[in-house]
């Protein structure tokens, strides 16, 4: 068992475009065990920066859940729709050291391009999400093709200058950039490659900001010590440790969990339309029945 921290504190960020299902249980009651093992803090952050998607009633379910679950948090909850003003000064600082640039490229276009090179698409590289590799297509025109389109005006992506941005980075922090994973117990250093994932998406033209941006800028706000969170968001710490020794900001721990998973192997999620266990409290289910159905080290379910 690792030894205890001072000044623990965790948090648990949920996105309120759907109802919490059992892996959101999960992750939120595993953080609060990790606070209190360390005689910390267990913070709530309210994840809405996808407007279009977020909904007033599933902000209220995260409450009414967390809540039935027994879970505790310190007041005001962090809600990021309320800090674009804080994202886009970071944006602007990373655009005014040319960290960043904007891309016009649909997703079409960008497909097309792939297409066409030597290879094909089947060929070209892929992030570690399996994605294919942004290929460069507005990293290197004229300053003054962009500008023109600057003025036409039309929607763009600012994109991070990653070859740049890494070596940026490993100057400021002199030498090879990494971080630290505790989920096994033990403390384990983790190189960061940021290269296999191209030149991603920092904002838009009408979002100051994207997860990486924003989830980077508010554990540092809130003084997270622990990032706890699912094993299918420990690709996207390589991104977050660069931005934030580009942006001088703290270095967290990382506590990536296991994901819960249904019988079939399948890892539980709201896009693939599994359903809230609130369906489970309002059958009738107890709060320790609803436990019990989670992995270990909360419940005893090997799978759903």
């Amino acid at each position: 068992m690792m030894e205890k921290q001072k000044n623990f504190v965790t948090r648990f960020a949920p996105s309120p475009n759907g109802w919490l299902h059992l892996g959101h249980a999960y992750s939120a009651l595993l953080a609060a065990q990790q606070a209190a093992q360390h005689n910390g803090a267990f913070l709530l952050r309210i994840e809405d920066i996808d407007t279009g998607r977020a909904r007033p009633h599933f902000v209220d379910g995260i409450y009414q859940d967390l809540a039935w679950l027994g879970l505790t948090w310190p007041e005001p909850v962090l809600v990021q729709s309320t800090r674009f003003a804080v994202y886009e000064a970071a944006l602007a600082s990373l655009r005014d050291r040319d960290l960043v640039y904007p891309c016009w490229a649909s997703r079409a276009e960008i497909a097309a391009a792939i297409d066409a090179m030597p290879g094909g698409g089947e060929n070209w590289p892929r992030d570690p999400d399996g994605a294919p590799v942004y290929p460069g297509l507005y990293r290197d025109i004229s300053t003054e093709h962009r500008q023109s389109l600057m003025w036409r005006g039309g929607g763009y992506a600012w994109r991070l200058r990653m070859h740049r941005a890494i070596a940026e980075a490993e100057k400021l922090n002199d030498g090879p950039i990494f971080f630290t994973e505790v989920s096994s117990g033990t403390p384990q250093r983790i190189d960061v490659d940021g290269h296999r994932f191209g030149d991603v998406v920092l904002a838009r033209k009408d979002m100051p900001t994207s997860y990486h941006l924003s989830v980077v800028i508010d554990d540092a706000d809130q003084r997270i010590t622990q990032v706890t969170r699912g094993r299918d968001l420990l690709n996207a710490t390589h991104i977050h440790r660069v931005l934030q020794i580009l942006l001088g900001l703290p270095e967290p721990q990382y506590f990536h969990h296991a994901l819960v998973r249904d019988v079939s192997g399948r890892r539980l999620s709201k896009q693939a339309g599994d359903p809230g266990f609130r369906g489970l409290r309002q059958d009738g289910y107890s709060r320790d029945a609803v436990i019990a159905a989670l992995p270990p080290p909360l419940g005893t379910a090997a799978s759903l």
